[in-house]
């Protein structure tokens, strides 16, 4: 006996009722399912659609399709991380290390200035209440895909929830260090300056990457990562 469409789409629903709402995730574990199933009716081909497939769930043990989604979202955690520090690294070639020095620099400077902290800071509340409001936008677009059922791979999503909030985890940190120390940064050696204008430096650079650059190339690396993203958003 084979697989039937119909029963295809019914392993579909049956992957997100148990939590699992990624699309490439979903097709891997209907892939095996189906696979299973079939071999599972050519030793009992009496069993129905719906208790071969029980059967073959039965085999992913008590936590279900868990390790699997965890296993998926490590092997994906480290294709972004590669994605990421591809984009990190192009700051520190030419033409864009000229920006790089720029910025380093400029950091540098502010900090020599009296209560340069709280100048940072000052800068950081900015930055944060415009990445909430982009926020605010991510997440209306998010909950129209999730009611129009649309088919989210690891990946995309991955890229939208990364970028959610960094400046305002940044700007929580800076506030708790400045808090802690109680030291002026102008007030510090130049080493320990330059120290903080280069780790100021990446973060910027991280959350330009992650906010920016990865959303705006989305469709480019999501093609580059599933060869079949485009057929399937286009069904």
């Amino acid at each position: 006996m084979k697989i039937t469409n119909n029963q295809i789409e019914d392993l579909y629903q049956f992957t997100r009722k148990h939590f699992v709402y990624h699309y490439d995730v979903q097709t891997e574990l209907v892939d095996h399912l189906a696979n299973d199933i079939e071999e599972i009716w050519l030793e009992n081909p009496q069993l129905t659609f719906e208790q071969a497939r029980d059967q073959s769930f039965k085999k992913f043990g008590i936590f279900g399709f868990m390790d699997v989604i965890e296993a998926k979202q490590k092997q994906m955690n480290k294709r972004y991380q590669k994605i990421m520090w591809r984009f990190v690294k192009e700051w520190f070639t030419i033409p864009k290390v000229i920006t790089t020095t720029l910025i380093f620099l400029s950091i540098f400077s502010v900090l020599k200035i009296r209560h340069s902290e709280y100048v940072l800071l000052g800068t950081l509340f900015i930055l944060a209440i415009f990445d909430l409001i982009n926020l605010s936008k991510l997440r209306k677009n998010q909950k129209k895909k999730e009611e129009k059922l649309e088919k989210v791979f690891l990946l995309e999503a991955m890229i939208e929830q990364t970028r959610n909030g960094f400046t305002g985890l940044t700007f929580i940190n800076l506030f708790n260090f400045v808090n802690l120390t109680k030291a002026s940064f102008s007030d510090l050696e130049n080493y320990w300056l330059v120290l903080i204008s280069f780790s100021a430096t990446l973060i910027f650079i991280l959350f330009y990457v992650t906010g920016y650059v990865i959303p705006q190339k989305a469709e480019e690396l999501l093609q580059e990562t599933y060869p079949e993203y485009k057929l399937v958003k286009n069904l």
